[in-house]
């Protein structure tokens, strides 16, 4: 924008000096200092407010650093009711919703941090998260974290459209069945290897919000995914699919620290139990699923 003025003031001062042709060069010089001097009360305008933002955000920082620094919990954008994009645009979520007051207890900034599931454990383990908190499944992964948990209990089911024919897993027999990259699902699939090697094929997706949509659109014939991301997914958009009976698999939720980092997954923990005492956690809960869900010990 700086530049664009300069050029414009430029071309006046040529225009004016070709109207007056036979003015002086005195009314020239005055035009070309009168530009100098304005670009250079602009460019010093500019200095000043980027260094009012350099001063704004170290003050802003160092009063982070103050309250204790930073709680940068690492989740899946797209897995609702966990933590996901509301329509407002921000990151929300049930797990979102308890990590943010367990932050602000702990005197820490909360920083919700999406992550692509499949390198969570590369980002815990490089420092950019401080825990995996989105509906993480601890069964196959008790000695591979430090946990806090189990507080939430969850299956692994099948999900299909309401006019399938399929009612049983069994039914899945060489059907199309998607679930996401890296997830519990695809581990019980793995496990089941007796139903699993029935199905016509299996293919991983990014998230679960793909599945549902390629599920929708008759691109597969079933998805296998979490019983609460099912649920939430079916009620809240009115999708005209079900889930079965039979379960996959049963499973319990937790918060996954780096291994080793007993000290604030111990503080985490012991914020969770007094929102649990005062009651926050139910009111949180049942704001997420008209009951209360969690169940930490």
């Amino acid at each position: 924008m700086k530049n664009r003025r300069l050029i414009s003031m430029t071309m006046a001062a040529v225009m004016v000096g070709g109207l007056a042709a036979c003015g002086s060069s005195g009314s020239a010089a005055a035009t070309t200092a009168a530009a100098t001097t304005a670009a250079a009360t602009e460019a010093a305008t500019t200095a000043a407010a980027t260094e009012a933002a350099k001063e704004t955000t170290a003050a802003a920082t160092e009063a982070a650093g103050a309250e204790g620094g930073s709680f940068i919990v690492g989740f899946d954008q797209e897995f609702p009711p966990m933590g996901f994009v509301g329509d407002d645009g921000q990151y929300t979520g049930f797990d979102l919703d308890l990590a943010k007051e367990v932050a602000s207890r702990l005197s820490l900034t909360y920083v919700p941090q999406p992550i692509n599931w499949d390198a969570k454990d590369m980002e815990l383990e490089s420092g950019n998260i401080d825990c995996i908190w989105n509906g993480f499944t601890m069964q196959g992964r008790e000695d591979d974290y430090t946990w806090v948990g189990p507080y939430m209990a969850n299956n692994q089911v099948f999900v299909v459209n309401e006019d399938s024919d399929v009612q049983t897993p069994a039914d899945l027999a060489g059907k199309a069945v998607e679930v996401q990259k890296d997830s519990s699902g695809l581990d019980a699939l793995n496990d089941n290897t007796a139903l699993s090697s029935t199905f016509g094929s299996v293919v991983e997706v990014a998230d679960y919000n793909t599945a549902l949509m390629d599920l929708e659109a008759g691109a597969c014939d079933a998805v296998c995914m979490d019983s609460i991301v099912a649920g939430y997914q079916i009620t809240s958009s009115g999708k005209k699919m079900r889930i079965l009976d039979e379960t996959l698999s049963a499973e319990e939720y937790g918060i996954g620290f780096k291994k080793g980092n007993d000290e604030l997954a111990g503080k985490v923990k012991d914020a969770l139990m007094e929102m649990q005492s005062d009651g926050t956690v139910e009111k949180i809960s049942n704001e997420w699923f008209g009951s209360n869900v969690f169940t930490l010990k």
